[in-house]
């Protein structure tokens, strides 16, 4: 590409590109700088990276955080915890202990760098786009095989350039700016797009609006996003006495892109997403006076400095409405030590504001569950039913300042046309980095009684006799296939979790999956569009495949999930014709005759009901290597054997 006009995922991919070429749509192989786990989804990746037989990881960097599971509900999320940190100190992880803050909080204050390439375990991984960094979430496997020191297999994107004009006015944030674009593009339809931002107005936006923008980009289903690395970037960079880390990073004038979509910040207004999906945008105006029950300010998306003075600011000297229990949390370490050394912690406080611990907490439904049908109001990125601790409960997504507004008045408020405190970024960032383990290469991992081995797969069969064992609409999640919050403490523990395999679905998909295992017959899942959506939790794949699912054919099948299917050993398919879908029925018998051969042949194949007398025509986008992988039974047993 040399002489040709670049955008910034061409420059920083050229360079640690190792297979295949920068052609939009094609399979590479690429080099990973930086890795980061968090300890829902990192204590499995460690149980594979420990099957991989490494010495030590090959990333210049790799972290193990620990901010999901917290808090201590029987021995064996702590147990979690001893296990992640002797794994760290044995292979040569860094370890983030619990308390020290957010994975991506954390990893924006202390180790994202402009042009490096960091794979996490987290769909929120591209939070650190903000500073220029190509990060990109993954399944913990994906990760377990980078700190292997494997290459990591991606589509090269079709990059969408998003051009911000104009200046915010005082009442709208960096939150409205996302959910704007969500409401554009919505959460369907955009696999394997990327989004870079530019434009003038990007002068306006600190580091930590950028984060937020970044950070629900998840939501919108891109690989990734990326804004380029400049002054405001480099002051960031500067205040965390990380200036050496800064590297100037912005696209080239002509640069080429798939579209362009333009947003004037001068027109945005306050707004808020909707139950029960992060693109059911409206304004903050239209549902302004509902009552509410709860608010919840914090999580990745909103816990920096800037969000917390700004809800401090709003509080002080007010009282949280007595009907409602309003939840603080801090996004690190670093930003509570600052909010309580300069009063911000004392004015919310005496607000009547909770503060919770330095995590993920609310945002996983792993604390602060609203009550039933209650009316939770949050400045975390989803909102998907029951994601919350609460099956019926409703939750809106919101800024800092229409929460903390809202806290006050006990119904949902708009701040249109009022006049907000102006909030400073510091002079200076503390650094006090002493809750970052450095690794000791000392020992091996200690194992509790709920970290089990990890089930071993079979080598995909033939051909597929198997069963319609349940039937999904559009947009299941992983929080629906795998559900979070108190469940999470058992996922070191497939067998286990396992058992509550879409839990919020259907209570009896369990018993039948098992069942038809016993009889040899594949459990087949059939779904709308975007299956797959949200976390990005291994789980969502692993424990189906522990059950006997051997394929998913859906209309659409998100990133990750796709990934984490071919990486455990289930077949994701799509429907030729989506009208087909609604021809199929659960418990239908449905055989995939040759499918070993026609995957590894040919794009297309059929599916065939005997009882009905029915044919449906499936297809693939597999790549070779993800043929040779579900082959196999999935890339653990690709690698390791």
């Amino acid at each position: 590409m040399a002489g040709k006009a670049r955008n910034i995922y061409q420059k920083i991919l050229s360079e640690r590109l190792l297979e295949g070429s920068l052609v939009p749509g094609e399979e590479i192989a690429i080099r990973i700088d930086q890795t980061l786990t968090q300890d829902a989804t990192g204590t499995v990746a460690s149980l594979q990276l420990e099957a991989l037989h490494v010495a030590r990881v090959s990333p210049e960097l790799s972290i193990s955080y620990v901010d999901h599971n917290t808090t201590q509900q029987g021995f064996e999320n702590a147990d979690d915890h001893k296990y992640l940190e002797t794994v760290a100190s044995r292979y040569g992880i860094l370890f983030s202990k619990p308390g020290n803050g957010i994975c991506h909080q954390v990893h924006l204050e202390r180790f994202a760098s402009p042009g490096k390439t960091l794979l996490g375990s987290d769909s929120h991984t591209p939070t650190a786009g903000a500073l220029g960094c190509l990060a990109i979430g993954a399944g913990g496997l994906d990760v377990a095989l980078a700190m292997a020191g494997k290459p990591f297999y991606c589509t090269v994107p079709r990059v969408i350039r998003i051009e911000l004009t104009g200046h915010l006015k005082p009442y709208v944030s960096a939150k409205d700016i996302i959910l704007h674009i969500l409401g554009v593009m919505t959460t369907n339809g955009n696999v394997g797009f990327a989004i870079e931002y530019a434009g003038d107005a990007l002068e306006g936006l600190t580091v930590p609006m950028r984060a937020t923008v970044a950070n629900m980009g998840a939501e919108i289903g891109v690989t990734t996003s990326i804004f380029p690395s400049d002054e405001r970037a480099r002051e960031f960079l500067r205040k965390q006495s990380r200036e050496k880390d800064w590297m100037e990073l912005t696209a080239d004038k002509g640069a080429e892109y798939e579209r362009t979509i333009r947003v004037n910040l001068d027109e945005l207004e306050p707004l808020a997403a909707r139950p029960h999906s992060p693109d059911n945008v409206d304004l903050v105006e239209k549902v302004k006076g509902t009552r509410i029950d709860q608010v919840c300010i914090g999580s990745c998306t909103n816990s920096s400095y800037e969000d917390l003075m700004m809800t401090a600011a709003i509080l002080r000297g007010e009282k949280v409405h007595p009907a409602v229990s309003l939840i603080v949390a801090p996004g690190s370490r670093q930003v509570l030590e600052m909010i309580s050394g300069n009063g911000a912690l004392s004015e919310l406080i005496k607000s009547g504001a909770r503060i919770a611990e330095s995590a993920c907490g609310f945002c996983i439904g792993a604390t602060h569950a609203p009550p039933s049908r209650g009316v939770s109001l949050r400045t975390s990125n989803r909102n998907f039913r029951g994601r919350s601790g609460t099956a019926d409960a409703e939750v809106y997504l919101v800024s800092p300042i229409v929460a903390a507004l809202s806290a006050l008045k006990g119904v949902i408020t708009s701040p249109a046309g009022l006049q907000m405190p102006v909030i400073a970024p510091p002079e200076r960032y503390p650094i006090d980095d002493s809750m970052i383990i450095k690794p000791r290469y000392e020992g091996e991992p200690i194992r509790g009684p709920n970290i089990r081995e990890l089930p071993r797969l079979e080598a995909l069969p033939r051909e597929i006799h198997g069963i319609v064992s349940i039937k999904v609409g559009d947009k299941v999640t992983t929080d629906h296939i795998m559900p979070a919050g108190s469940r999470l403490k058992f996922r070191s523990n497939i067998e286990t979790y396992a058992g509550f395999v879409f839990e919020g679905l259907d209570t009896s998909f369990v018993k039948r999956a098992k069942e038809n295992r016993e009889k040899e017959l594949a459990n087949i899942i059939i779904a709308g569009k975007s299956y797959g959506q949200g976390s990005s939790r291994e789980h969502a794949a692993l424990c189906p495949a522990s059950l006997g699912v051997k394929v998913v054919v859906a209309k659409s099948i998100e990133r990750i999930h796709r990934q984490n299917l071919i990486n455990f050993g289930i077949v994701p398919l799509l429907f030729k014709d989506e009208d087909d879908y609604d021809r199929i029925e659960e418990n239908d018998p449905l055989d995939i005759p040759e499918l070993r051969s026609q995957l590894a042949h040919q794009s297309y194949m059929a599916a065939v009901d005997k009882t009905k007398g029915a044919r449906f025509r499936l297809i693939h986008d597999l790549s070779e290597r993800e043929v040779r992988v579900l082959l196999k039974g999935g890339k653990l047993n690709y690698y390791a054997g």
